[in-house]
């Protein structure tokens, strides 16, 4: 590596530089990209529903079952990043997390099911218009998981992008009585509305309202995971925001950025957690 190219590493390592996803791809430095398992998943179920927080939306949803699935499964909710929608989860061309699923369980994890439903790109939150995607997956949607035979008693929640901001703050809403982990990958973090992507928040009111740094004692008591790449646009905000913590959150940062090699490199580690988490509450329960 040339002195120039080490400069620049160094500039870009430590966020001195501006296009830091684009930089660390080019310098390689982005880490080894995840594979989804070849192993065959359990059965996926998949239906939709008009959602009335969602302005009477058609929501589609998918339910993944692990290998030889019993009765009464414990969820943890997928939310899919902006642009994705429900199928983004499972399709073996995106994250495959029926297929992870699979090899944790294979692996002597704790079995769960997880749960994808169509959220749009409002951010997960309530909006001026009325929509909340949030109240969607809390009042419409974990109902049906129950209708279904899952236990939801204390469910867990999984994201990426969008969906990790998405997860952190529904179990913020809920806590820790409902909510026994989260695994956010990337989340869509930003210091200020200013910095904010077209559409996330109406206005800086909203994005006041909505924001998830200075609440991180509303987590307390759920087992927190919370990965970024270093590489990753949402690195500086998201370090910020782990840094907020009283008990550190596991996970952290490593090489990598906005991708799906990322994600899918965090996946089994994230159901990892999951079924942990899962198996602790099974077990203080009984």
């Amino acid at each position: 590596m040339g002195a120039g190219t080490a400069v620049t590493a160094y500039a870009v390592d430590t966020g001195a530089l501006p296009g830091r996803s684009w930089i660390f791809r080019q310098l390689g430095l982005s880490g080894e990209p995840g594979v989804v398992p070849d192993v065959k998943p359990g059965e996926t179920i998949s239906g939709s529903f008009r959602s009335q927080a969602r302005l009477g939306r058609q929501c589609g949803w998918t339910i993944a079952l692990p290998p030889k699935a019993e009765e009464g499964l414990p969820v943890a909710i997928v939310l899919h990043g902006r642009g994705n929608d429900h199928a983004s989860a499972f399709s073996e061309d995106y994250l495959g997390l029926d297929r992870f699923l699979a090899e944790h369980v294979r692996g002597g994890g704790t079995p769960f099911a997880l749960a994808s439903v169509d959220g749009g790109e409002t951010y997960w939150h309530p909006r001026a218009s009325g929509e909340d995607a949030g109240a969607m997956v809390l009042d419409e949607f974990m109902p049906l998981l129950n209708r279904r035979g899952l236990n939801t008693t204390r469910v867990g929640f999984l994201g990426w992008s969008m969906g990790g901001y998405g997860s952190l703050a529904l179990a913020t809403r809920l806590g820790a009585n409902q909510v026994a982990a989260v695994a956010a990958a990337s989340p869509a973090l930003w210091h200020d509305f200013e910095d904010t992507a077209d559409g996330a928040f109406d206005d800086a009111a909203d994005f006041a309202q909505a924001t998830l740094f200075g609440r991180q004692s509303l987590l307390s008591g759920i087992d927190i995971r919370i990965d970024c790449g270093e590489g990753d646009p949402f690195y500086a905000a998201t370090r910020d925001y782990v840094a907020g913590f009283s008990v550190k959150p596991s996970g952290g940062f490593q090489r990598g950025d906005h991708t799906l090699d990322y994600w899918r490199r965090l996946a089994p580690s994230q159901l990892g957690l999951l079924g942990r988490s899962f198996a602790s509450t099974a077990e203080t329960n009984k």
